[in-house]
């Protein structure tokens, strides 16, 4: 069995991309080592956890806990569950830091994600760790990464080449289609935070989605073509586009995975059950 190392940010992460993660891969036997900046055990996303945040009342006291926007983007039951069964485990309560961390004896490197700028933009900017992600293209250690931990690794640029961790591979990442559709809803429903839904936002001149997870993560790669999304022709494809569905641990029909090799990708928490499922079926696969 395989020893996977899971880089998280302080808070701010999405609950089912990295406890789903956790609960498929040690269920199958594999070890999970988590780092965080501090060493200290990560904190969720309060908002996808609850659902709690993303109504138009939700500042309204006494009518806060009533959900409506936020029952539908939260994490669902199975995310919900794997979270509360996460957070006590033992290697998640005990951390090592992300200048700690490194790919001796690591079989993969899992990368997940979240979008609450707060505490993601430390992850996604972390020099620390993009040095590890050019490190395990490099030494061949299987790279997998779910929405905005995508974005990481394109953002990871070889020193000797100048060049993404990603160039030369074929992705998928948060689709635009996905995050702007959550955009358009919560800076509506959400409107004393606009931008909640956007980890970075456009700047003047830059047309809108310049800045969206899946414009900047082609931009690193070597042909545009090498970002994938659903093709027109899938069976399901308005299941897994549509944002309303999630996978299931008997039910991948809803989600979209892309294997490269030793790099695996995926959109959002939507995917996860699928996506950490090949990770470990990679991870039983003989060398």
């Amino acid at each position: 069995m395989g020893t996977v190392l899971i880089p998280i940010p302080d808070r701010d992460f999405d609950p089912t991309e990295v406890a789903v993660s956790w609960r498929v891969l040690t269920h199958q036997g594999h070890r999970v080592i988590f780092a965080t900046a501090s060493g200290e055990p990560g904190v969720a996303d309060d908002i996808m956890l609850t659902g709690r945040g993303l109504d138009p009342w939700s500042r309204v006291p006494g009518l806060g806990a009533v959900t409506l926007v936020g029952r539908i983007l939260r994490a669902d039951k199975n995310g919900r569950r794997a979270y509360e069964e996460m957070r006590h485990s033992p290697e998640f309560l005990s951390p090592i830091t992300w200048s700690e961390a490194s790919l001796d004896g690591i079989d993969a490197l899992l990368l997940p994600g979240g979008h609450r700028a707060r505490g993601m933009r430390s992850y996604i900017d972390s020099e620390t760790l993009h040095q590890l992600v050019v490190h395990a293209f490099k030494q061949k250690v299987i790279v997998a990464a779910i929405c905005h931990g995508v974005l990481l690794a394109a953002r990871s640029i070889d020193p000797h080449t100048g060049r993404s961790a990603l160039y030369g591979h074929r992705t998928t990442a948060l689709t635009w289609a996905l995050e702007r559709s959550a955009w358009r809803i919560t800076r509506i429903t959400r409107y004393w935070d606009r931008d909640y839904y956007r980890t970075y936002t456009e700047q003047p001149g830059q047309s809108e989605g310049f800045m969206s997870v899946q414009a900047e993560v082609t931009r690193s790669l070597r042909d545009p073509r090498d970002f994938c999304d659903v093709p027109r022709i899938t069976p399901h494809r308005w299941v897994k586009t549509s944002g309303l569905f999630r996978d299931t641990p008997t039910n991948s029909r809803p989600a979209f995975v892309v294997d490269d090799g030793n790099y695996l990708s995926a959109r959002w928490p939507g995917d996860t059950h699928t996506f950490a499922a090949a990770l470990a079926q990679k991870l039983r696969a003989p060398a």
